[in-house]
């Protein structure tokens, strides 16, 4: 069986750390990036045995390839301290890892939100590439919306990533006006925008947004949970670009 190294990068994850370490537990290592937590999260985390080291933050894609640099196995699992495995999703995990037919694989992450379980939408199946050979894929240097980049195959697991996507409404709203700051901070970095394609952007990307993801995908079937959920992302895609202007 090829050996695993899993990755999870942390800042003051200290009510969360310890499921998401314990889904790992089948990992041959479990390295840790922490960003100079002041709670309890590099306790927890060394007491459960993973090996924490200390960076200073440089953005989503960066910190996280940089925990990935720190492994020592070929084969990686990169996590995030509010997400964990599934029963089924560990099994699938170790089933692949002895005979692997791709350098890469994606399964479905379930989002947690205003205490349910979302199903349709946005919110599932929510397809995550997170585990793959170091030789044939690496995380983007993005700030925000980092992703596994790769020219290979990509296989897909089953069993689900579990998602606890926030806390309560006031810190998931403060949580996506940082993101949709650093994507309009992204957008002005490219350069690849006018006045123009902005203003029809912010008009449009929320509308078709909606129509995708409440209508299309049956984001209605999860209540009220999921409006709200698609509310707030309409409101993100607004935002992001009327921050790339002001």
């Amino acid at each position: 069986m090829n050996k695993l190294s899993a990755t999870i990068i942390t800042l003051n994850e200290e009510h969360r750390i310890e499921k998401c370490i314990r889904s790992l537990s089948f990992a041959d290592e479990i390295v840790i990036v922490d960003s100079e937590s002041s709670d309890r999260t590099v306790e927890l985390a060394e007491k459960l045995g993973a090996r924490v080291i200390q960076q200073a933050w440089l953005g989503y894609g960066k910190q996280k390839q940089f925990a990935v640099e720190k492994t020592t196995n070929q084969w990686v699992l990169c996590l995030d301290a509010d997400e964990y495995l599934s029963d089924t999703l560990q099994q699938s995990i170790k089933d692949i890892l002895s005979h692997p037919l791709y350098n890469a694989y994606q399964f479905p992450r379930r989002n947690r939100f205003m205490g349910r379980w979302l199903k349709h939408g946005e919110g599932y199946p929510d397809y995550s590439l997170r585990i793959f050979h170091k030789k044939y894929a690496h995380w983007s240097s993005d700030s925000i919306h980092e992703k596994v980049v790769t020219t290979e195959n990509i296989g897909r697991l089953s069993g689900d990533l579990l998602h606890e996507s926030e806390e309560s409404i006031p810190q998931y709203l403060e949580k996506q006006n940082r993101y949709t700051t650093l994507q309009a901070q992204q957008m002005i970095a490219s350069g690849r925008h006018s006045v123009i394609t902005v203003l029809v952007k912010m008009l449009l990307s929320p509308l078709v947004r909606f129509i995708k993801f409440y209508l299309l995908r049956r984001g209605f079937l999860d209540g009220v949970p999921g409006l709200v959920h698609i509310l707030i992302g309409c409101r993100n895609s607004f935002m992001k670009q009327k921050k790339s202007l002001w």
